[in-house]
């Protein structure tokens, strides 16, 4: 997959980069720094536009890092954000933003490797074990990472044994990575435990493909990527082992090189 990838250190309470050209933005990483000041790391905004209206900070929000540990990376997915300007705040006066290291990714035009790459998901059908009202399955691929209001942008399963969610791709891919976006709100332990597989095989629903990875843990808000290594596979599952699990995802976000070949589904 194609990326421009822009690292630069900042030190102030607020930072922005000029992209020079309107650019849509798939991935932004942070890194902070790893030797003190855990309170300075709180609620730093991530914004992309065309103005630079106060500073930018007017500008459409991609993200809220409501935590980053000391040294850590994180990702947050922007799901194609287009601006040219990237700002980094932090609300507030006398207040302190150190940011160790930022990578932003973003698509150039005339990318059609890449833009097939993040359209993936697009349109794609999408179920889940159970629904909890009206937090249905395709709320995890809406481009919406529900940093507002999760019942309308998030997929949930009711409580239940092994709660899954699955989306069938079509086609059979080579998948790079998988890009995960946990609920801002509450509750972020819920995904403590879920399993990535991607396969061909729908016995057992799908869950019992190949693992990609299996999630720790992910903070309240954050995007995570999972590396899968060109795993092939026309169905993409998540699922939480256990009883009385609850499964939600608020984006779904997959990454690979392409249509290998027609996808067709195995009964073994």
């Amino acid at each position: 997959m194609s990326k421009h990838q822009i690292h630069l250190p900042f030190l102030e309470n607020l930072w922005r980069l000029d992209l020079q050209a309107a650019y849509r933005v798939s991935i932004v990483d942070v890194t902070y720094r790893g030797d003190c000041c855990p309170d300075n790391r709180k609620d730093f905004q991530i914004r992309f536009s065309n103005s630079l209206k106060d500073e930018g900070n007017d500008n459409p929000r991609c993200a809220v890092l409501s935590t980053i540990p000391a040294g850590a990376t994180y990702s947050y997915s922007c799901h194609g954000m287009e601006g040219r300007y990237v700002t980094v705040n932090i609300p507030g006066t006398s207040m302190v933003l150190t940011l160790c290291e930022v990578g932003v990714y973003a698509i150039f035009p005339g990318n059609s490797e890449l833009l097939n790459d993040l359209a993936i998901l697009s349109f794609k059908n999408v179920t889940q074990s159970s629904t909890y009202g009206l937090w249905s399955a395709e709320h995890a691929i809406d481009f919406n990472p529900g940093l507002t209001k999760s019942w309308s942008a998030c997929s949930s399963s009711n409580v239940q044994t092994n709660p899954w969610w699955r989306v069938d791709l079509s086609y059979i891919y080579r998948v790079s990575r998988v890009v995960i976006t946990n609920r801002l709100d509450c509750c972020p332990e819920r995904i403590n435990g879920a399993e990535i597989r991607i396969g061909n095989s729908l016995e057992n629903n799908g869950n019992n493909n190949p693992i990609c990875a299996v999630i720790s843990s992910i903070p309240a808000g954050v995007s995570s990527t999972y590396i899968c290594n060109d795993m092939e596979g026309r169905y993409l599952n998540l699922i939480i082992p256990g009883d009385s699990r609850i499964l939600t995802l608020c984006e779904v976000e997959v990454y690979g090189e392409g249509v290998i070949k027609q996808g067709k589904s195995s009964y073994k």
